[in-house]
């Protein structure tokens, strides 16, 4: 295409989700509730971990963290698509469509990074329980959380400006609900292979990366549960780890199908997409309450002091 002949893009239009005319009333009553359950139960865990002095331990400064982490991600995409689909405005703005995309991969990168830390910090608690305070002092796990958000932002700042050096002078049709790699580039009015190999080969080094040293922590993790001799004791082990393991596995499966495949599917990756955005930060909440005592235990304490708050 001759790029002199268009027009430059100043704004995008958001198809939406493809094959859904006629929907929109519906899936809107369908993922509002999953929205206001993911802010509320991730409020919900980041009050009570800053509220009870028993969570201010590392694992629980992390989960504060992944908290955070999950309703800036819903917020990122969510909001704009509750809105289009009660039949307002589907346009978004170049500068915001930018901001979309760089806080979806910045947020995306920190996932991976934070269950990896989580990981770590798992690892230092079960195989060195004494050494665990000194290890993962309230110094390390602060430098741990800062070098997430760094290196999420330099992870997202190199594919958004491969994205958007690009020049977009065509068609301003999304093929999405929300402004991403793969549903942009096809937009781009120029060779886009360098940022079709940088976003593949970016985000598979940093989920093998992270994998990898997932894969080592609960190695060492299991060789010391198994080692352990009282069946409660392994009991309690395995319980803490199975929550952040299925975390990890509800992550990392949307991140394969969509952005490590030569040419995904649009409808399957929209269905993973949401399942992300919406369904994974729902979830998180319960996966970490529904088997953790201490934070069920801060909760009822919150509440009560509420409710004697409010009488």
């Amino acid at each position: 295409m001759d790029v002199e002949n268009c027009s430059v893009v100043t704004e995008f239009i958001l198809l939406g989700i493809p094959h859904t005319q006629g929907l929109e009333t519906m899936l809107f009553i369908l993922f509002l509730p999953f929205y206001a359950c993911t802010i509320l139960g991730n409020l919900s865990i980041l009050v009570a971990v800053i509220a009870s002095t028993r969570l201010h331990t590392p694992m629980y400064f992390f989960l504060g963290n992944l908290a955070v982490f999950d309703m800036s991600f819903s917020t990122v995409t969510c909001p704009k698509m509750l809105l289009y689909l009660v039949g307002l405005s589907r346009l978004i703005s170049y500068q915001n469509c930018v901001t979309q995309l760089f806080f979806f991969h910045f947020l995306g990168s920190i996932e991976c990074f934070l269950y990896t830390v989580m990981a770590y910090d798992r690892f230092v608690a079960i195989c060195y329980p004494l050494r665990y305070t000194i290890i993962m002092n309230s110094r390390i796990c602060l430098a741990l959380a800062v070098g997430i958000w760094l290196l999420g932002c330099i992870h997202s700042s190199v594919l958004t400006s491969l994205t958007f050096t690009l020049p977009y002078c065509g068609s301003n049709e999304v093929s999405h609900f929300f402004c991403d790699i793969p549903a942009l580039l096809p937009l781009a009015c120029s060779d886009t292979s360098l940022a079709h190999k940088v976003s593949f080969t970016n985000v598979g080094i940093v989920s093998l990366v992270c994998f990898l040293l997932i894969l080592v922590s609960y190695t060492r993790i299991t060789v010391s549960i198994l080692s352990i001799h009282t069946t409660e004791g392994r009991r309690r082990a395995f319980s803490t780890c199975s929550a952040h393991l299925i975390a990890i596995f509800c992550a990392s499966v949307p991140i394969i199908t969509v952005y490590l495949q030569p040419s995904p599917s649009p409808m399957l990756e929209t269905v993973v997409q949401i399942l992300m955005n919406l369904v994974g930060p729902m979830l998180n909440p319960l996966i970490y309450t529904l088997r953790n005592k201490e934070v069920k235990t801060a909760l009822r304490k919150l509440l009560y002091r509420t409710g004697e708050a409010d009488g």
